[in-house]
């Protein structure tokens, strides 16, 4: 069963103000989101200390550079109010994420739901800003991409739901060698190296630089090639969320649409068991290397000291979905149409890939932009292109310039994303969520992405989103929602709560 979301933390630059204002200014930025929605987050469903491994950690580990720019002089706020949590009628989730406006999309069960919910986000956050801006007279520009350029990164994260019957520390040999080659598609594109401050260089990926363990819990700091968080967010004696944090945000929609396409195909094969039987030798550094090749030859160690290429272990990884899924469905179908042809291209001329890929668009634009200026790539005047390609101001965007003169790929409409910035996906647990805020947001109580607490005076009923996780519960749901003629008939759907309002 397909479901898949991402989680991408947007960049901020507001004029006149420094890095220690950013967590008030993003809260700020957050609460002027103009549309209608449901606040207060229910944080005790989350466990971000539980590994899948089988053990709890002590902490979770943050980044020192982080703390450096936290306001000693703030106040302290609870938690829902340093988040500025908004949970919208598309189902999505909307907060700051230290510093950082984060947009979770809804869950999604096809590629082009979660390519019109992902670009949704785009054009949400975007309307908070200007919406801030027009209150405060500050200036403020939104970048999607994953670097401040100081040593800095903040996360796009992938989210699949995954069996739990196979141990993880299986999958986990399945997922390194995937994730560490498929930044030869999936790269957004980066000028410079981190945390040195190196210039002169262009690589494949923002996020590389970033990774320095193979598999860990954390996400802020010593981040991991594969994260082992045990948040399902669904029935956990039945399924893993897998979240995958190795990956950069991307702009084109057809980079997203194959990033999500091909993830979510390899979750298929870990569910059924299957192994790679290679192992990468230092994963960790083998991916700042591909990143930084600019040879385009993307040469590897193996773990029993032989060498191969990057695309050849996608191949290997084609190989076996196709043998297994082709024909299963239209995404699929695509998916493994699309990533055997991107795989060609790469290896035969990557710069064919520029109406397809972020990071082939992004250096063809640098490029031309050298030979006109008579630049050199030491120049950190180009970290100014890379911003203006990740800007998501469709006035300002180099990518948006790029797609109105049909030089990028579509995958979605105009149209299709617009109705997704308000309207969730009409097949998974997120259309329930959506329709309960939409008609009842002044009832709703806490939110989490697995159920929704509705409050009348000093009763709750908690509606469980749970058992919803197909297409057809979903629906059945729906309709008894739509049918309901108030609050109390809602409720009756439901488990019944606590009478003195408490969740």
């Amino acid at each position: 069963m397909p479901l898949f979301g991402m989680e991408t933390e947007y960049g901020i630059h507001v004029e006149g103000k420094g890095a220690e204002d950013l967590i008030g200014q993003t809260r700020s930025v957050v609460n002027a989101y103009p549309g209608r929605f449901a606040g207060r987050w229910y944080y005790r469903t989350e466990d971000p200390r539980n590994d899948m491994r089988g053990y709890r950690v002590d902490r979770l580990r943050h980044d020192p550079e982080d703390a450096k720019f936290d306001d000693p002089h703030a106040p302290t706020l609870a938690a829902e109010d340093e988040r500025a949590d908004h949970v919208l009628t598309n189902g999505a989730r909307l907060y700051n994420d230290h510093g950082h406006p984060e947009y979770s999309t809804p869950e999604c069960a096809s590629l082009a739901d979660i390519v019109a919910h992902d670009k949704a986000g785009e054009r949400i956050v975007l309307a908070c800003a200007s919406a801030h801006a027009a209150a405060s007279g500050n200036q403020i520009k939104i970048f999607k991409n994953n670097t401040d350029f100081h040593g800095s990164s903040y996360g796009t994260h992938e989210n699949y739901l995954i069996g739990r019957d196979r141990p993880f520390g299986e999958a986990i040999s399945v997922l390194i060698p995937f994730l560490v080659t498929r930044i030869l598609f999936t790269g957004g594109g980066k000028v410079g190296i981190e945390p040195r401050g190196k210039a002169g260089t262009f690589q494949l990926s923002q996020r590389a630089d970033f990774f320095t363990e193979e598999a860990s819990v954390d996400t802020l700091h010593r981040r991991p090639l594969v994260n082992t968080r045990d948040e399902p967010h669904a029935d956990a004696r039945k399924w893993r969320r897998l979240h995958v944090i190795a990956g950069d945000a991307n702009i084109s929609e057809y980079a997203i649409a194959l990033k999500i396409g091909t993830m979510s195909l390899v979750g298929r094969l870990i569910d059924e068991g299957w192994a790679p039987g290679l192992r990468i030798d230092n994963p960790v550094q083998t991916i700042k290397e591909l990143s930084q090749d600019g040879s385009y030859r993307w040469r590897l160690k193996l773990g029993d000291g032989s060498h191969s290429s990057a695309i050849d272990i996608q191949r290997f990884y084609l190989n076996a979905a196709r043998e297994r899924f082709a024909g299963s469905s239209v995404d699929a179908d695509w998916t493994l149409t699309q990533w055997g042809k991107t795989l060609e291209a790469l290896e035969c001329d990557p710069m064919q890939l520029a109406d397809r890929l972020d990071w082939v668009a992004k250096k063809l634009l640098i490029d031309e932009y050298l030979a006109g200026e008579s630049m050199e790539w030491d120049d950190y005047l180009l970290q100014a292109i890379d911003l203006a390609y990740c800007n998501v101001d469709p006035d300002e965007s180099l990518y948006q310039a790029l797609v109105d003169s049909d030089l990028m790929q579509r995958i979605v409409s105009d149209e299709a994303i617009e109705s997704a910035v308000d309207s969730p996906p009409a097949d998974t647990r997120a259309a329930i969520r959506g329709e309960l805020i939409c008609r009842y947001a002044e009832n709703v109580g806490n939110v989490a992405w697995s159920r929704i607490v509705l409050r009348s005076g000093n009763e709750s009923w908690i509606a469980e989103l749970n058992p919803c996780l197909t297409p057809q519960e979903t629906a059945q749901k729906l309709a008894a929602i739509r049918q309901a003629s108030g609050l109390w008939e809602l409720t009756q759907l439901f488990e019944k709560g606590c009478r003195d309002g408490s969740d």
